[in-house]
């Protein structure tokens, strides 16, 4: 894919382009309680971070206006493409979950829906919200699952899975893996199943936002929502039951009046004295919902994403993803097969991300802050176009801000067809719909080749 680079800088404002931006940190005052030694090491680890700037670093700020008109502005200016009919498609999906979920009623469901649509409006939390619309899509289906009738619902497959762990794999694994408790190892399993699962997208997403280049975030929390969308629509599509039913009912028929159960995880609430995952998975909208694994979906494309971002910890990370894969077998969550699919899922949502929209890692840039310029999508092949590609790799710099998001329609992409300009000639940040669409990227190549 050729190489796209983004410019948001305005013409008519130099000193916004070459001042240097404020680090978007707060750094709180330190009590004189703490020795002298460890103050002097924050004191001099701020004073890194700001040496690392340059002028032209202010692609790492966030978007600050709360001026409704500059949304206006940038969607009168933005060159619409077929990506943006992913919008309508999450449009549907919270439309349609909005309608059947019972409870809340009506009056707070208007409320979510006004307060969604006023973020949409607000530059400021624009930049947050769209990237976090396919995770909120993806959280408000599956509320909604629960409030579907059985009678719309497919048959529920319970021989399947079984069988094709037996066809694969020439044993239930989960079976074998669970056939020897202990607290120990019940509390090995509940630490990534029951606690990491749910914590580890904020600290990825706290750490891409870091030390990933700036649009890392907006690429993730993307590619992290549609991964968990595929999932649940498939396990509405085709729902299979757990091990934990064939433990219980063997391969009897099941129907959706029956209740999810914790499986393995009841041993933590016994040992702990709570009622937290017995009640939260006897509760649960999909509990036919083991095909596939998000809970592998989930660790997959985290795991993925890190050893992009932090290659030498990536068997760390393979570990992790591995730990869980064990986890859930042997609390009778998942088949092996389950957790294949689902780590198929991620892979194919992180590739994707990587090759077209996932900006590129530099040498000797740690902090996003260290960028003067961003290129997205995979490099080209040096040796495929000869000489005349020579100005694609030269740097576009970015004005204002990155917006959270994948490209931007103040983005330029050179072709081998342009004659070598230098520098990109920069637009205003506030004149376009500054990446909020998958393709933005490719919308100034078709502009310039009319």
């Amino acid at each position: 894919m050729p190489t796209s680079y983004f410019s948001r800088a305005s013409d008519e404002s130099t000193q916004r382009f070459f001042a240097v931006p404020k680090i978007p940190l707060s750094w709180p005052s330190i009590p004189v309680l703490l020795p002298h030694r460890l103050r002097r090491k924050f004191r001099s680890t701020r004073s890194k971070i700001r040496a690392r700037q340059t002028p032209t670093s202010s692609i790492a700020s966030l978007n600050t206006s709360f001026d409704p008109a500059d949304t206006i502005r940038a969607l009168r200016t933005h060159h619409w493409s077929y990506y943006d009919a992913q919008y309508l498609f999450l449009a549907f999906l919270g439309i349609f979950s909005l309608c059947i979920i019972q409870s809340p009623g009506p009056i707070a469901k208007t409320l979510v829906a006004t307060l969604l649509l006023t973020s949409l409006v607000i530059p400021v939390t624009r930049q947050f919200t769209l990237p976090f619309l396919p995770i909120a899509s993806w959280l408000v289906l599956f509320y909604a699952c629960k409030f579907v009738p059985g009678d719309y619902r497919p048959p529920i497959w319970v021989r399947v899975l079984p069988a094709l762990e037996n066809i694969l794999y020439g044993a239930n694994l989960s079976n074998i893996l669970s056939a020897h408790k202990s607290t120990f190892l019940d509390v090995l399993a509940w630490l990534p199943y029951g606690i990491t699962h749910f914590g580890a997208p904020f600290v990825v997403s706290g750490l891409m936002f870091l030390f990933g280049p700036p649009g890392t975030l907006p690429v993730f929390a993307r590619s992290f929502g549609y991964m968990n969308i595929t999932g649940v629509l498939i396990q509405i599509f085709l729902p299979c039951s757990p091990p934990w039913y064939e433990n219980l009912y063997g391969l009897a028929p099941a129907n959706y009046s029956m209740p999810g159960s914790p499986a393995g995880l009841a041993a933590i609430d016994k040992l702990f004295g709570i009622d937290l995952y017995t009640s939260t998975f006897t509760a649960s909208p999909v509990v036919f919902g083991a095909f596939p694994s998000l809970h592998s979906g989930c660790a997959t494309i985290e795991a993925l994403f890190m050893s992009w971002a932090f290659p030498k910890l990536r068997p760390l990370f393979a570990c992790y993803a591995l730990w869980l894969w064990w986890a859930t077998m042997y609390l009778s969550h998942h088949y092996a097969i389950d957790l294949v699919a689902g780590s198929l899922i991620s892979a194919v949502a992180y590739f994707v991300a990587k090759s077209n929209f996932l900006p590129r890692m530099q040498p000797g840039r740690m902090f996003r802050w260290d960028y003067d310029y961003v290129e997205f999508g995979e490099p080209k092949d040096p040796y495929a176009y000869g000489l005349a590609d020579l100005d694609e790799y030269t740097p576009a710099l970015q004005g204002d801000s990155d917006e959270w998001t994948l490209g931007s329609s103040s983005s330029f992409r050179s072709s081998s067809r342009e004659p070598s300009v230098g520098m990109r000639s920069p637009l205003a940040g506030d004149e376009s719909w500054e990446g909020d669409t998958l393709a933005s990227t490719s919308d100034h190549e078709d502009h310039h080749k009319i």
